[in-house]
């Protein structure tokens, strides 16, 4: 079976979705949350320069058409820190 690819909505990489972050916008409550639920998805490297750019120019935002709460960028800064 082929994988699934993505992109990084913050240095454009294309690779497969299990390299990459996940962050939804739920369908039904227009909630933004990390790997969970179903609606519209980001996905973001775990890199630095991808969580900086991302944050710094709001491309999850734009890419998920809602505004990021700043404790989800704090929760992937924290997954950063964890690797």
């Amino acid at each position: 079976m082929k994988p699934n690819y993505r992109r990084c909505v913050s240095c454009k990489k294309l690779s497969p979705k299990e390299e990459f972050w996940r962050v939804v916008r739920s369908k039904k409550s227009a909630t933004i949350s990390l790997d969970k639920g179903e609606g519209r998805s980001a996905y973001i490297c775990g890199k630095i320069e991808c969580l900086r750019a991302a944050h710094k120019k709001n491309k999850l935002g734009r890419s998920l058409k809602a505004n990021v709460p700043l404790e989800i960028y704090r929760s992937l800064w924290q997954k950063l820190e964890n690797l």
